[in-house]
């Protein structure tokens, strides 16, 4: 069973050095009170001239994660920054909530939540968003109970189909290197295709660095990914990067087939 948290990108081809290094990682700490706050969201109608030109607003993908550990976290915000590089679209980061008891948690040995935590989801927001992006631990190789129930508080948007059409992507962390990096994004799926969803993978776009076998590196074809070890193994470079690239792709994807929402 894998324990994990979260993971990581970049857009070059080029191979990555220093895989075996797990250097330290200044997001994990870094204040998140202006996170979602990249810029105007919002439809403005400046006067230039004498007339009103339009302004079309950003197009939003929403990162929407469960991490117990942090590293789920840790993917979540490179990832931000990979979709935030892309012009005209930005990423706003939400936690889905905890299911489990502080009790629990505690004998879990679980890190309090941190007072600028990066705001909690309800599922009727989701319509907002112009394209989505899922992170989430393993849990025997599928989504953790928590993002599961998540999914399962989506019925209305189901029933209604607001969701069909928008682009989706996972990102995932697992315990080991057997845990379930594809497995827990491609048994996810699902919860696209009852909503209509467009799953999104990213490939091999990544280039050389899906390709090295120097180093552990966590991630796929479906996604960033991270090794979490017995929680307390940090995402390397290589993975951040991983999620970078796939917070671009997205973001890419987005501004080419999607009209602003």
């Amino acid at each position: 069973m894998g324990k994990g948290g979260g993971c990581v990108p970049s857009k070059k081809k080029e191979p990555i050095t220093d895989h075996d290094q797990d250097p330290q990682n200044p997001e994990r700490n870094r204040p998140v009170s202006d996170q979602n706050r990249t810029g105007n969201a919002e439809t403005t109608n400046p006067v230039q001239d004498g007339h009103v030109h339009e302004q079309v607003r950003k197009q939003r993908i929403f990162i929407v994660f469960y991490s117990m550990y942090g590293h789920v976290e840790l993917l979540a915000r490179r990832m931000k920054k990979g979709v935030d590089s892309i012009d005209g679209v930005e990423g706003f980061l939400y936690r889905v909530p905890e299911t489990l008891t502080k009790e629990v948690l505690d004998q879990m040995r679980v890190p309090p939540e941190k007072e600028d935590a990066v705001p909690l989801i309800s599922a009727d927001k989701l319509v907002e968003a112009d394209g989505l992006l899922f992170g989430f631990p393993t849990r025997y190789g599928c989504m953790a109970a928590q993002m599961k129930a998540f999914f399962d508080s989506t019925g209305q948007l189901w029933r209604e189909q607001r969701l069909a059409g928008v682009p989706a992507g996972f990102f995932v962390s697992t315990g080991t290197q057997g845990g379930g990096q594809e497995t827990t994004a491609w048994t996810a799926i699902t919860q696209l295709a009852h909503h209509g969803m467009v799953y999104v993978p990213i490939g091999y776009t990544f280039g050389a660095g899906m390709f090295k076998m120097d180093s552990i590196r966590g991630g796929s074809p479906y996604g960033a990914g991270v090794f979490s070890g017995d929680g307390t193994r940090e995402p390397t470079e290589v993975e951040l990067a991983l999620a970078e690239h796939q917070g671009k792709y997205m973001a890419a994807i987005v501004k080419k087939f999607v009209k602003p929402r």
